[in-house]
């Protein structure tokens, strides 16, 4: 669809639309990456010592709305995607990318945005730790706060503390591109002016915390897209994860 005026629909979304867009690729990456575990993404899963075990565990699922046996679970998960390429207990960028396109090479910006919200250590890899706490964001039971701010974190491409115009403007391009849909510079723009017409209380150009969060309370359906329904009972949804449990709850 190439739009050149104001008629087009796309013009007719709300600003909360737009915004809840953005994390439908987001989380179809992440449903990508947990559906590995049902055997639709076979990735070789070379045998390594690792390091986590049953108190581990039980800490993680006391940090996490996780029970001890789902921790248990997501572990195996860990182990076939941190081994696909290079062995070292911690997941690469590149076996993301392996597990979602069956390519180590690419660029993907949602797929950069959740590699670097997982890599809370920002050190280059997603550890274990890492990988159980970005996923209890997206479980029925995480506290809205959580949301509200790994969502803000998510448009925050500069990692300033603040989302910028030109930020919130390279999330709507991709999301075009996404659903291969072209607008026209002056509607682009007019969905960008909208936006922070409506969230940008001190007229500062920018989106701070505080006026995010305000933002979120103005448009309740807004993190809709960012709960997974079937997370809150891992070992039902997919009886798989249960084949190696050794940790009772």
């Amino acid at each position: 669809m190439d739009s050149t005026n104001f008629s087009s629909p796309w013009s007719t979304l709300t600003i909360g639309d737009w915004i809840c867009a953005a994390f439908v690729p987001v989380i179809a990456i992440v449903e990508a990456v947990m559906f590995a575990f049902s055997g639709c993404l076979e990735l070789p899963n070379r045998r390594k010592s690792f390091r986590y075990g049953s108190r581990e565990f039980a800490r993680l699922a006391n940090e996490s709305p996780f029970t001890v046996n789902e921790v248990e679970a997501l572990y195996e998960l860990f182990k076939k995607l941190s081994s696909s390429i290079v062995n070292d207990g911690s997941i690469h960028k590149e076996e993301l990318l392996l597990a979602m396109f069956n390519t180590p090479q690419g660029k993907n910006l949602f797929l950069d945005r959740v590699f670097d919200l997982f890599d809370e250590k920002r050190n280059g890899v997603i550890e274990f730790d890492e990988f159980v706490h970005a996923l209890s964001v997206f479980h029925p039971y995480a506290p809205l706060d959580d949301k509200i701010d790994f969502a803000f974190r998510l448009y925050d491409l500069r990692q300033t503390g603040s989302i910028e115009r030109e930020e919130v403007k390279q999330m709507v391009v991709a999301i075009l591109m996404e659903s291969d849909t072209k607008l026209s510079d002056d509607l682009l723009e007019a969905i960008i002016d909208k936006t922070f017409a409506d969230a940008d209380l001190d007229g500062d150009g920018k989106i701070n915390e505080e006026e995010w969060n305000l933002f979120v309370l103005r448009h309740p359906n807004l993190l809709k897209n960012m709960t997974l329904p079937y997370l809150k009972d891992l070992t039902t949804s997919f009886p798989s994860f249960v084949f190696n449990t050794e940790v009772e709850d």
